[in-house]
């Protein structure tokens, strides 16, 4: 086993060949709970209730959601008709599910695209075939943009990362916790730092625990302490995931990575968005674009549950933020490393591996 093998243990997303089982990441890190899913309704509530995310995960997740659907509904009738509607209801929930995520949509369409024009009982059968092709090819992405990332980085830097991008978002070994772990396998980075990323704390409760659980040495900090740790010069680089980006390199995350990668740029730091192909949107023009999900403000005003706002107060909670390519010196995917990237660049990137 190599180095950066041994950090590749968990898988959040499994299909047993009846069910697809999700760890429940709600519940991390004090308890590891399997949630079940026999369908697209509980699997589309599972995405939306972030029982599972991180773009790769929900696009995984989704994919094996669409096979489960079809077996049901091959279950239920034969018939073409009443298969294809009901199935096609399906996906559309499905698809409903998270609207940031461009990996949610990719992976319903692909799934959709394969199973074109296929009678119900093949339609079930490629349904699946395909979900575990997708779930197969995101495990070998992840390790092609750890090495590709990696070689960015000078020995000895520190690194901070914002969200969860490792296994729990993923197939396999991550994505921007990938690099990560890369970085830490081949001795190059020699500190790093998670931020809690409010208000869902997928830093504090997430990040923090894959990095443990690994043996690595990490440290949180809150959110809004970016800025000074850049400015003291303890970390070199701000190493991100991707829900999305668009076709000129902007690129939507975690709400706070914008303000993380802003006060990189100031203090002299780098900043790396490492995501599958899967996430750039070709036919998103710019982040403008993006539809940003925002979610209800309880999540803001409560933690577990227990109020900690002023009562009577009222929240204003997106989720996701759009950094622009201007402030990204590198754009990492499986199909290679774009250097300040914009359209031309991801066009090329694009036009090598049609």
């Amino acid at each position: 086993m190599s180095d950066l093998q041994r950090f590749d243990r968990v898988r959040a997303v499994r299909y047993d060949g009846e069910h697809l089982q999700l760890l429940d990441q709600r519940r991390l890190p004090a308890t590891q709970t399997w949630l079940r899913c026999t369908g697209a309704a509980d699997t589309a509530q599972a995405i939306t209730d972030l029982v599972v995310r991180g773009a790769p995960a929900i696009g995984i997740a989704a994919a094996y959601g669409a096979a489960l659907a079809a077996r049901a509904r091959l279950a239920e009738s034969t018939d073409p008709a009443q298969f294809s509607s009901g199935w096609a209801a399906d996906l559309a929930l499905l698809q409903a599910a998270r609207p940031t995520a461009v990996n949610l949509a990719w992976a319903l369409q692909r799934v959709a695209a394969v199973c074109a024009g296929l009678d119900p009982q093949q339609t079930a059968a490629c349904s699946l075939a395909e979900a575990e092709a997708i779930a197969a090819e995101d495990v070998a992405a992840n390790y092609r943009m750890a090495e590709l990332g990696a070689a960015f980085l000078a020995p000895g830097c520190g690194v901070l990362t914002h969200c969860n991008t490792g296994s729990l978002a993923t197939g396999g070994l991550g994505t921007a916790l990938g690099v990560v772990r890369a970085g830490v396998a081949a001795c190059r980075v020699s500190a790093v730092y998670a931020a809690e990323t409010r208000p869902w704390l997928q830093g504090s409760r997430l990040t923090l625990w894959e990095l443990l659980e690994d043996g690595i040495d990490a440290r949180l900090i809150a959110d809004g302490a970016g800025a000074w740790l850049f400015a003291s010069g303890r970390a070199q680089w701000l190493i991100v995931g991707a829900d999305r980006v668009c076709a000129n390199g902007d690129a939507a995350n975690k709400i706070g990575t914008l303000a993380h990668a802003v006060a990189a740029r100031h203090f002299g730091a780098r900043v790396m968005v490492v995501a599958p192909w899967s996430t750039v949107d070709l036919a998103t023009a710019e982040g403008a674009q993006i539809e940003i999900e925002e979610r209800a403000g309880e999540e803001l005003l409560a933690v577990a549950g227990q109020r900690i706002a002023a009562p009577g107060g009222q929240a204003w909670n997106p989720v996701f933020d759009v950094t622009p390519a201007g402030l990204i010196d590198v754009l990492v995917t499986e199909r290679g490393a774009l250097e300040k990237p914009d359209v031309a660049g991801i066009a090329r990137l694009a036009a090598q591996a049609d």
